[in-house]
């Protein structure tokens, strides 16, 4: 007899009129905003404003939202092509399927040639902008339960996941997991909530190692810690998964994915203390930069606040962008 359980929403979508609105979609708007809040203050703290990340994310989400719909194009093409595929699917996007490697390639390289355009450092961002990507992928993960998808193998613990039969693609002992039948009220793994959980402690190591530890560390190294903790988290928890995927020497792909993003997160990780730069240093080329963007609007940012005099405070006024290229 099963006493505790995880249940799974009745519905995935609601309309309003005749727009109908899928709760996948909204999570990760959620996380959307959530990640822009997190980095914002961060950002502001190392000399930056909302302006400067407001007009990155507008860069960079659609390119993240391309690049997660394409990796999972890529790896999974039999949905789309093929005698059993439907090519408009790739664009039903609300019915799941954003791979995360995508999403932060693509939309890294956006960000990456805004903040070149703009000469705000990268290195910064990156640093700013690592726990709320943690958080903005767990709560994206709602989504995944909302669509009763990605979940694990079945379990007798009692945080399994209990599915609702109407929504899912078990129904009546159905053959579910290597060949075995999972018959209505088997439990599974949720990996959504064990993603969720790991991503939200991610998010709070980064901040403590960011307070505590990065007078020692060159800027740019919360954003490798961020690749480590994601990928080392991803690795196990794919691995309890059991929808199709295809395999390498009999194991998921986006399982050696993880591995190998994780080897270049530590590469990355060590790279930076030899070549990256001090963040006192970059947050010193930030504040010039603003500054230099708030007296181009008169003194006034595009909300309307007035930054000038504070900014104008900290930052000597001989000093330009120019002279921090070749600075260690």
């Amino acid at each position: 007899m099963t006493l505790a359980y995880i249940p799974s929403p009745t519905i995935s979508q609601f309309s309003i009129g005749p727009v109908t609105i899928h709760i996948y979609a909204l999570c990760i708007l959620a996380g959307i905003v959530f990640a822009v809040w997190i980095t914002t203050q961060r950002w502001k703290r190392l000399g930056g404003n909302f302006d400067q990340i407001l007009d990155i994310t507008l860069v960079s989400v659609p390119f993240g939202i391309i690049g997660a719909r394409l990796y999972h194009i890529i790896t999974t093409p039999e949905r789309f092509f093929g005698p059993n595929g439907d090519w408009v699917e790739m664009f039903r996007i609300w019915n799941g399927g954003l791979g995360i490697w995508g999403g932060v390639v693509l939309g890294g390289l956006a960000a990456w040639a805004w903040c070149h355009h703009k000469h705000y450092p990268m290195a910064l961002l990156g640093d700013a902008v690592a726990p709320g990507l943690l958080v903005a992928q767990a709560i994206g993960r709602l989504g995944n339960w909302f669509n009763q998808e990605l979940y694990g193998a079945p379990t007798t613990l009692p945080w399994g996941l209990k599915l609702n039969t109407t929504g899912s693609a078990i129904g009546h002992s159905e053959q579910c997991y290597d060949g075995a039948t999972c018959p209505v009220g088997t439990l599974f793994h949720p990996t959504f909530l064990y993603e969720m959980i790991w991503n939200l402690i991610g998010a709070a190591v980064i901040i403590f190692i960011g307070a505590r530890a990065m007078r020692r560390l060159k800027a740019g190294s919360l954003f490798t810690v961020y690749i480590m903790w994601y990928t080392a988290g991803r690795a196990w928890i794919e691995s309890l998964r059991i929808d199709y995927a295809h395999e390498f020497l009999g194991i998921r792909i986006n399982v050696w994915v993880s591995l190998v993003v994780f080897v270049l997160g530590v590469v990355s990780f060590i790279a930076v203390q030899q070549m990256g730069k001090h963040t006192d240093l970059l947050a010193e080329k930030l504040r010039t930069v603003t500054e230099i963007e708030i007296q181009a609007y008169g003194g006034q940012r595009v909300d309307g606040s007035n930054e000038s005099k504070t900014v104008t405070a900290e930052v000597p006024a001989t000093r330009t962008t120019d002279e921090f290229t070749d600075n260690k």
